[in-house]
């Protein structure tokens, strides 16, 4: 068989078990990994791991279908597998169109109604279509090495693809009698990102000639020896490119600086590409900061795009942008709110925006005319909603919250009432007992309000003592919202018998500019204070045991655990800090991103004429450790790169010095985060083990 038989066959075989993706007695879908675990009404991580993570979901054209992915974990495997789904708008039952071993990712709709999607054959991934039943799967590229995206053009002629293109030499290249030689010569900074090294390959945009739906002709490289990528690295997707309506011509994101600049700088920016000139032009030259996610109106009169005005500032507002193209005239649409736009999309009509904005730590839907820029708020459930499309009469949107995974819902437009369809863990989740969340606003040491989450544990008895856990945020700018987490989940910690307390503290967007912007330069000063506020708030209920208190966080939130570890004043009896920054002056020097420090550190340590940065630097955790004398745990990853491992390195070993009880928990093939199953359910075991020792 050659290769495209084989694909084909494997789907006509597995056909037949699209029927054990689903429950016929339920109509709900069924993991098809599911272990059995002993009886239990409350969270537990491995039941955590079995839900389905729905993702990907996309509108069919003429908006009477879903299309969307499922990921289903195989614990014993390590290992999680897509599938493609689809579901009528009107409601019904989700069904199984693939059902293999391999993963179906990227998801999208053809112009002529077939799904498109990324699947792997031969070990290089490639674009294929599949008609919406599941049947004549088609495997339409053949791009050497396989890609990374794609995105069909709308008049179905052309398709962009992004793929891996190597432009710099390897160790083998430049010493090809040295093929067992393992090294790497750097000559500049920027040599590795978050959780990759760089390898001397650039995502390229590619442009596909199509022919009765398949490649017909080789591919044009439109940044032919660029050394940049689109999407960026490491965490830019599809989004961040875009077709105009005609189909001539490709806007796309791109930061144009390699090397020192590109480390010191956010400023990345659209360009529009004609694919019948090959000319590129800069759309958004003269704005310093992020320009991302261009998308043009259907008369392709406007681009829409998300905005950051300042250069070296990650998280500045995250403005919606209009430009009209031919005059180069540019429109803040999101000038009337001082909160981010966290995800955008054209109305069906075309006069407005539907727009996710953070409202105070919950992402709700709001609607922004194109002509004006009013604002104004559909949806107010305590909830995070994730994505949103058009479907005409009515919105399909994703959403979660901290007691629920991500589901996909049907949204009145005039109401914003929201009706779930998709109900992949509803049944899952019936059977478990969820603790309440409470909105609880306290009072500042300088006299604001904060609003600070409260789970309780399941079967909540107000007349028992229970132990708290301080949960510290990391980014820093990252709000404590409605988010349902495979780490930090505080329903797990609250089925654990454990009080959460997470508070908005101050350097989280959501709450205003002022709010978000106070904490850089600041790491040790007013949000610091917020946290103790926001634990002696709790601590003082009578169902809180205040001699069995902990803090945790990771990132941002484990230099908070560091910090407090030498300032807390015997509040706390257990510490656990992941990922944190525990020597600042080390930090600086070898993070990846040097805009994030420089930013928020005010300047590099050795400039000691930079009072803001000397002021910042003798917040660094490591020059308190004379106040250590808690019990902590220290966790991190070998392949994180933006705080490296060698912080939590130095912290435990400092705390083992000074005779501190301590532990490391140490994950060689994990990042910045911990995604490999097995992994998260270790972490997740010992992360309990050592909190019930000190606080139970």
């Amino acid at each position: 068989m050659n290769n495209l038989t084989t694909k084909s066959a494997i789907f006509v075989v597995t056909a037949m078990l699209v029927a054990s993706c689903s429950d016929p007695k339920t109509n709900n879908v069924k993991n098809p990994y599911y272990t059995s675990t002993a009886p239990s009404d409350s969270l537990t991580p491995e039941a955590m791991w079995q839900f389905g993570r729905v993702g990907n979901v996309v509108l069919s054209p003429n908006k009477k279908n879903i299309a969307f992915t499922i990921a289903f974990t195989n614990i014993a495997e390590n290992a999680s597998y897509t599938d493609i789904y689809t579901l009528p708008t009107d409601g019904g039952k989700p069904q199984c169109i693939t059902s293999t071993k391999e993963n179906e990712d990227q998801i999208s709709w053809t112009p002529d109604g077939r799904i498109a999607y990324l699947a792997p054959n031969n070990g290089e991934t490639q674009v294929w279509t599949i008609d919406p039943d599941g049947s004549a799967p088609t495997q339409i590229t053949n791009i050497e090495g396989g890609i990374e995206a794609y995105q069909f053009s709308p008049d179905g002629q052309k398709l962009l693809v992004v793929k891996r293109v190597r432009l710099d030499q390897t160790i083998a290249d430049r010493y090809p009698d040295l093929p067992k030689a393992n090294a790497r010569i750097e000559t500049d900074i920027m040599y590795r990102h978050w959780n990759q090294w760089a390898d001397g390959t650039y995502n390229h945009i590619l442009v596909v000639p199509l022919a009765e739906g398949k490649q017909n002709g080789a591919p044009t490289d439109i940044m032919e020896g660029e050394r940049y990528h689109s999407p960026l690295m490491p965490m830019g997707d599809i989004r961040q490119i875009s077709w105009t309506p005609d189909s001539r011509s490709i806007a796309y994101t791109c930061k144009k600086k390699t090397g020192k600049e590109a480390a010191f700088s956010t400023n990345s920016d659209i360009y529009l590409y004609d694919t019948q000139t090959q000319q590129t032009t800069n759309l958004t030259e003269a704005n310093l900061g992020y320009d991302i996610n261009p998308h043009f109106t259907p008369d392709g009169r406007y681009m829409l795009w998300q905005s950051m005005e300042r250069d070296g500032y990650e998280s500045d507002k995250n403005r919606l942008m209009l430009m009209n193209i031919a005059t180069k005239e540019k429109f803040d649409l999101s000038a009337n709110t001082e909160n981010n736009i966290d995800y955008f999309t054209l109305s069906d009509d075309g006069q407005s925006v539907w727009a996710i904005i953070d409202d105070k730590a919950k992402d709700q839907i709001f609607r922004i005319s194109l002509e004006n820029g009013t604002i104004s708020q559909l949806t107010t459930d305590t909830c995070n909603y994730t994505s949103v499309v058009d479907a005409g009469s009515f919105l399909i949107a994703e959403r979660m919250s901290m007691s629920a995974p991500n589901e996909i819902y049907k949204i009145d437009k005039q109401s914003g009432k929201a009706v779930c369809l998709s109900n992949i863990n509803t049944k899952a989740l019936s059977s478990m007992e969820m603790g309440n969340v409470e909105e609880r606003w306290i009072t500042t040491t300088d006299g604001k309000q904060m609003l600070v989450w409260v789970i309780y544990p399941p079967h909540f008895d107000a007349n028992k003592k229970y132990p708290a856990l301080l949960f510290c945020q990391g980014g820093p700018q990252s709000t404590v919202s409605q988010f349902w987490s495979l780490r930090w989940n505080f329903q797990l910690m609250a089925a654990n018998g454990y009080i959460v307390v997470a508070p908005n503290r101050r350097g989280l967007p959501g709450f205003g500019r002022e709010w978000n912007e106070q904490i850089s330069g600041d790491y040790g000063g007013q949000n610091m204070k917020d946290y103790l506020s926001a634990i002696d708030n709790i601590a003082a209920e009578e169902y809180v045991d205040a001699n069995r208190l902990g803090a945790v966080g990771a990132s941002y939130g484990g230099y908070s655990v560091y910090w407090l570890a030498g300032h807390h004043q015997k509040r706390f009896k257990a510490f656990i800090a992941h990922c944190g920054i525990f020597n600042m002056e080390q930090m600086y020097a070898t993070t990846d991103e040097e805009f994030f420090v420089d930013w928020e550190f005010k300047g590099a340590p050795w400039d000691t004429n930079n009072a803001a940065a000397q002021a910042s630097y003798a917040n660094s955790p490591h020059l308190f450790v004379n106040k250590w004398d808690t019990p902590i745990m220290v966790i991190h990853g070998e392949k994180d790169f933006r705080i490296p491992y060698i912080q939590g390195l130095e912290a435990f070993n400092t705390a083992v010095i000074k005779g501190i009880e301590a532990e490391f928990l140490y994950f060689p093939d994990e990042c910045h985060w911990v995604q490999k199953p097995q992994n998260s359910i270790l972490w997740h075991r010992e992360f309990f083990r050592w909190l019930d020792k000190h606080l139970k």
